[in-house]
């Protein structure tokens, strides 16, 4: 056997031992198992603070296969519009699933508005300061015809908050070296306005106070208790 037939044979040795070992160290256990069971209609409050459930008003423009796409990936899809004393209104989406691994992977509001004919105007890292924790996020505004959404979003992957698909892959990480496969949230909360600064301090104030109202066993699930990074 000549030096090329060898090194082709060693390659394809390592390939499979690779695949093998991959299969093997491949985590199995799924985190939710061990976690008590949420059901985001009830851990969700219809009213804190100075907000209620405004059940007159539509919670979001979603596209009936965007939608379809959602049911498929997520245990539980929870979207609701809350208005407060003041008359201003805020869309919260929320979606869990079971499976937080590459082929479920939460469904990116920065995928998902282009995805439904929105343009992205601008997308950066920001901040919420809540009372025990700084709360990271992603705010971005979208934009569809005259209507222009800014949002706020966050991930949370088992109890890491993460922003970024990078911080997706990290928090997995950690917990696939647990042997675990994390479950996963994705929060979202959009007003329409034109005026983005006044709309993440809104939106601000409602995460604030949406968390407040929070049973304590429930923040780290939707808020985190770690970051990702």
């Amino acid at each position: 056997m000549n030096g090329h037939r060898l090194r082709a044979l060693a390659v394809l040795i390592v390939l499979t031992l690779c695949a093998v070992l991959g299969r093997w160290m491949q985590p199995t256990d799924y985190l939710v198992n061990h976690e008590t069971k949420l059901d985001l209609e009830k851990i969700f409050p219809s009213r804190f603070g100075s907000w209620t459930v405004d059940t007159n008003q539509p919670a979001a423009i979603v596209s009936p296969d965007v939608q379809a796409m959602l049911d498929e990936l997520y245990n539980q899809v929870l979207t609701r519009t809350y208005v407060d004393d003041q008359g201003n209104r805020i869309m919260l989406s929320v979606a869990y699933g079971g499976d937080q691994s590459d082929a479920t992977r939460a469904h990116r509001p920065d995928i998902c508005y282009p995805a439904q004919g929105f343009e992205i105007l601008d997308s950066g890292d920001a901040h919420v300061d809540l009372p025990q924790q700084t709360l990271r996020v992603r705010h971005m505004t979208a934009r569809l015809g005259a209507r222009v959404e800014p949002v706020t979003f966050w991930f949370v992957v088992g109890d890491h908050v993460a922003v970024s698909g990078q911080d997706q892959k990290l928090a997995e990480l950690r917990y696939s070296l647990r042997g675990m496969i994390a479950d996963g949230m994705l929060v979202r909360v959009s007003s329409i306005d034109r005026d983005t600064d006044a709309a993440y301090a809104l939106q601000a104030r409602f995460i604030q106070q949406l968390q407040g109202a929070f049973d304590a066993a429930w923040v780290p699930r939707v808020f985190g208790g770690h970051a990702a990074n």
